[in-house]
């Protein structure tokens, strides 16, 4: 999965000397948080963001009216306000490494950039998107899962058993348990309609099929003898 797959594509962008008012009234009537900056030859100059114009709004002068603060802000252009440099992708970036970015930098969006110009503009919930539609989240599937050791010999275990009970698996997905370096929450979603089934089919192989939350884990490690 790359960027370029899921980005934004022709995002909208501000230039440097855009009022901040301006920006803001854009972000509200277009219901966006990320602007990136563009200067006039199209090339990134930095970004705007929601809580960007919220520090600018609660600036010093408290005491202005409303009336005051508003003519200041008009005076005020992005370029005063707006991150830079700018941390960016490229569309062959790949979303594990665009996820990671994010979550290392603290921030919401990644414009993504080509040849030097802005092409698209991933952000978080873009990335949310992507992992609801990579673990198979949809409203006629379900999940079940299972508390397993010997991570890749078991889930050539379960995929057989699933297999056999005529089932197929919509996605799988493992991940390690906090505080045992060999203990996986391995989660698998099947149609709805055939949740019972694949439940008992890996029941009646030995697997003990997690329902509910357990504070302690520790008996219910699976450790087939494969």
């Amino acid at each position: 999965m790359f960027v370029g797959w899921y980005m934004t594509r022709n995002p909208l962008t501000v230039t440097p000397k855009t009022p901040v008012i301006a920006a803001r009234e854009l972000m509200n009537d277009r219901k966006v948080r990320h602007l990136p900056v563009l200067d006039p030859g199209g090339r990134l100059q930095g970004i705007i963001t929601d809580r960007d114009i919220r520090k600018a709004w609660a600036s010093p002068a408290t005491t202005l009216s409303v009336y005051e603060l508003t003519y200041l802000l008009q005076k005020i252009t992005v370029d005063s306000i707006m991150t830079r440099p700018v941390v960016s992708v490229t569309p062959d970036t790949t979303i594990e490494r665009a996820t990671a970015i994010l979550h290392e930098q603290r921030i919401g969006a990644l414009p993504v950039v080509h040849l030097g110009k802005l092409v698209g503009l991933i952000s978080s919930s873009d990335l949310v998107g992507v992992l609801l539609k990579a673990i198979g989240v949809a409203e006629d599937s379900s999940r079940i899962t299972l508390l397993v050791d010997n991570r890749g010999a078991v889930i050539e275990w379960i995929t057989h058993i699933i297999h056999q009970a005529g089932i197929n698996i919509r996605s799988i997905m493992t991940l390690s348990m906090p505080g045992c370096d060999s203990c996986w929450e391995l989660t698998l979603r099947v149609n709805l309609a055939l949740k019972s089934a694949a439940i008992e089919a890996l029941s009646q192989a030995g697997l003990q099929v997690i329902t509910e939350y357990r504070e302690d884990l520790s008996q219910l490690i699976n450790r087939p003898d494969l």
